[in-house]
């Protein structure tokens, strides 16, 4: 007998995550009611209409828990900044992130959890530091129920990753795109405040007005790394009084040819900023950092700690040499940040995007923590000495993978199909433009979404002996085992952070919290 369809299963597997939730079922992404757009309106006006007007119920059980999930992988990231020596200086200046005044504690709160590369990514961009750090915020003063901060969280993820993607194929990524929280700032407070689709339009407008550019000098070499989202958040923050006070945005301040995407995208995608709105989840492209630094090291320490597991520490007089064999994507930021990193006192701005560092003190220790970017762990000479016999190489067909997934860049090629040419050779030269070949849009959504920054790490030994382990999709990022266990992953985040467990353990029930519970919740969470 013919089993069930595809369908069914997943309507089957949503009921029973809302039963175990005690929620509405809502609707499956396969059979939700299409957003009905309006030709007439601009990108933002539609986003903004969709997201004003979303319900809890409107959103999938599976897309909530990955919220939930999102929030506690995201605490965990500011616990990391709260402990280190930066962290406490940010602290000194702007006060503590669990405090009164919302749009204060909006801006340390995203602060906090980015600096170190320990926030969580998707398609498209770094989007909790502004798509949980403001709805915290704003829940936690303003006294809202759970179910209300995690809707928040998935309305201004929808929105500062559409944002985002329109303008992936430019020349800004990753963590240097600082208008993803221009957009999930925006949209994280207004959800909350349930404002009229209007005040989202123009706080958007303003937002994006005089968008944030950083210079990369700055955000490797000096402390400034810790404003890459301080300061779009406070931007947005601002948008939104000026917005409330009744100052105007420009509505298509997006496509314009004097616009947004005009300066900020090589080949702009403003379609995608409304595409299978209620349909299509860019939350359920999420991928969990389990590791700090910067992208590409996550699959190298995760094949480190393989290493490490099998044959010991690695000690440097016993090593010939370490080849990490990735993508191109991690060896254009690895590289990049080479150029600042000498050993002991490198400006921590470069150091969480160097891969010889993180994989060396991996194979030594068995593990890659935030106290590994800090004194007296930072100045040990057999990190150095090791990191010294690190050699990165290209791996092709892990960039062809990479291109295959949806995160972090992926998608965006689909969707602009032969317009993307020039960047990818921009991006990778012409060896890039042929290993990708012809990609072609597939109408799809993202619940079977990858994030395939790999590696391979190979130690060989000077007695002979070489060991190596291989990773495609690492440990928390987008793919099927982070589908299927993303709960126990961020809860190891947190607990390997110092975090309660009591805390770890009662996010499930998030969802069901009261204002006072919310509450008490994150202060047990942030003032331990």
């Amino acid at each position: 007998m013919a089993g069930p369809t595809g369908d069914v299963l997943r309507t089957d597997l949503v009921r029973a995550l809302c039963e175990q939730w005690g929620l509405p079922p809502g609707r499956p992404a396969a059979s939700s009611a299409p957003w009905t757009s309006d030709p007439h309106a601009t990108p933002l006006a539609q986003l903004s209409r969709w997201a004003a007007g979303l319900h809890a119920d409107d959103i999938p059980c599976r897309v909530l828990k990955l919220a939930a999930s999102q929030v506690l992988s995201q605490v965990a990231s500011i616990r990391a900044g709260l402990e280190h020596p930066l962290g406490r200086m940010l602290i000194s200046a702007f006060g503590h992130p669990v405090q009164s005044d919302p749009r204060a504690a909006a801006g340390v709160l995203a602060a906090l959890g980015s600096w170190l590369n320990l926030d969580d990514t998707a398609y498209a961009g770094h989007l909790s530091n502004s798509t949980v750090a403001v709805p915290l915020a704003y829940a936690y003063a303003r006294r809202l129920d759970g179910l209300s901060l995690l809707t928040a969280v998935v309305v201004a993820n929808e929105c500062a990753a559409r944002i985002t993607a329109a303008a992936t194929l430019g020349p800004l990524r990753g963590q240097s795109a600082v208008h993803t929280h221009l957009a999930g700032a925006v949209a994280g407070r207004l959800y909350l405040e349930r404002a009229p689709a209007p005040l989202w339009e123009n706080a958007f407008g303003l937002a994006f007005a005089m968008p944030n550019w950083p210079l990369m000098r700055a955000f490797l070499a000096s402390d400034a790394r810790l404003f890459n989202t301080f300061t779009p958040v406070r931007t947005a923050m601002d948008a939104c009084d000026a917005a409330e006070a009744g100052l105007r945005g420009a509505s298509d301040i997006m496509e314009h040819q004097d616009g947004f995407l005009a300066r900020f995208a090589t080949v702009p995608l403003p379609e995608v900023i409304t595409e299978g709105l209620g349909q299509r989840w860019h939350t359920e492209t999420l991928s969990f950092k389990m590791h700090p630094g910067g992208p590409g090291i996550d699959a190298a320490v995760d094949c480190a700690m393989e290493i490490h597991r099998a044959i010991g520490p690695v000690h440097p007089d016993d090593v010939e040499e370490i080849v990490v064999e990735a993508s191109l994507y991690t060896l254009f930021a690895g590289r990049r940040a080479a150029r600042y990193v000498t050993g002991p006192g490198s400006p921590l701005g470069a150091l969480v995007l160097d891969v010889p560092y993180p994989v060396a003190t991996t194979l030594l220790t068995g593990e890659f923590t935030v106290d590994d970017f800090s004194s007296p762990r930072v100045d040990e000479r057999r990190r150095w000495q090791l990191a010294d016999r690190v050699r990165l190489e290209h791996d092709a067909e892990m960039t062809r993978e990479l291109f295959r997934s949806e995160a972090p860049f992926g998608e965006a090629v689909r969707e602009a199909g032969p317009l993307a040419t020039p960047w990818l050779r921009d991006f990778g030269g012409d060896e890039l433009v042929e290993l990708v070949g012809e990609a072609e849009p597939v109408e799809r959504d993202f619940s079977r979404s990858t994030k395939a920054t790999g590696a391979r790490v190979t130690v060989r030994l000077t007695d002979g002996r070489t060991v190596s382990r291989e990773r495609l999709i690492p440990v928390g990022a987008a793919g099927p085992d982070t589908r299927a266990r993303h709960s126990q992953l961020v809860r190891e985040k947190f607990l390997s952070v110092g975090g309660p467990s009591e805390v770890a353990d009662s996010v499930g029930r998030l969802h069901r919290m009261r204002a006072r519970g919310v509450q008490r919740w994150v202060e047990a969470a942030l003032m331990d």
